[in-house]
């Protein structure tokens, strides 16, 4: 039935339908991605994913150059369009950036802070904590990921909500394995805590701070599953996968 839908779409030729055409096939490529399902370095073969998608190929590479210009894809001439592969360096780079953004986040949360928006928060890590203690890693994964995305929605801040994202679809691309590897999700959680914790406090520059250690220690994590240091963070993480939490 979707694809089918797709394929109709397509033939309108333009306009409105061809651009809802081509953000559906973005966001389903996007999908693709995010999960795994199309691995850093693989290349994106249109035949295979016109099929897929019940669609012609023109719409498809205008999705795929929306996905190159936010950085999930590359193109290599005369050979296509690749999934991208992060770099250690790269990561820890973005890491970086996306550790400053945060601690941000946090600060300006303090001062939006609602009763409500605390228990919200505070009903999230005993959830976390429940799959953590059942060693849920699937559940904790997408909980965790809807614990940040929260976090931010409750900013109120659209442009540093995008600038947040950006980085972490980038690293998406080399996630998950490390937070097992570095205490396991109770760890994890503890963080958690830390962070709502400080925002209950109304002491906006302990939230910075909390916020921007949790990178900081995703971070570690991070060159830790590498087995690299600083120094030597140049190879590939490919299908290393970082930490769980963004």
């Amino acid at each position: 039935m979707e694809q089918k839908a797709e394929a109709a779409a397509a033939q309108t030729g333009g306009g409105r339908e061809a651009d809802s055409l081509v953000l559906h096939l973005e966001a389903q490529l996007e999908h693709l991605i995010l999960t795994g399902e199309l691995k850093p370095g693989e290349r994106l073969n249109e035949i295979h994913l016109s099929a897929r998608f019940g669609t012609s190929r023109g719409p498809l590479r205008e999705a795929m150059r929306g996905l190159e210009a936010r950085g999930l894809v590359t193109m290599v001439r005369n050979r296509g369009m690749y999934v991208r592969a992060i770099s250690t360096e790269e990561a820890l780079e973005i890491y970086d950036v996306r550790a400053a953004i945060f601690g941000l986040a946090g600060r300006i949360l303090t001062d939006r802070v609602t009763d409500e928006m605390l228990e919200d928060l505070y009903g999230r890590l005993a959830a976390m904590d429940a799959l953590a203690a059942d060693r849920d890693f699937e559940g904790y994964y997408h909980a965790n990921l809807d614990f940040h995305e929260r976090l931010m929605r409750f900013t109120g801040n659209g442009v540093l909500m995008a600038e947040y994202k950006s980085l972490v679809d980038k690293l998406h691309l080399c996630r998950v394995s490390s937070l097992m590897q570095a205490g396991g999700l109770a760890v994890s959680n503890r963080e958690h805590r830390e962070m709502v914790d400080s925002v209950a406090s109304g002491d906006k520059y302990r939230a910075q701070e909390a916020f921007f250690r949790h990178v900081e220690r995703a971070k570690a994590r991070v060159r830790h599953a590498a087995g690299q240091t600083p120094a030597e963070a140049t190879a590939p993480v490919a299908g290393a996968r970082a930490p769980a939490q963004p």
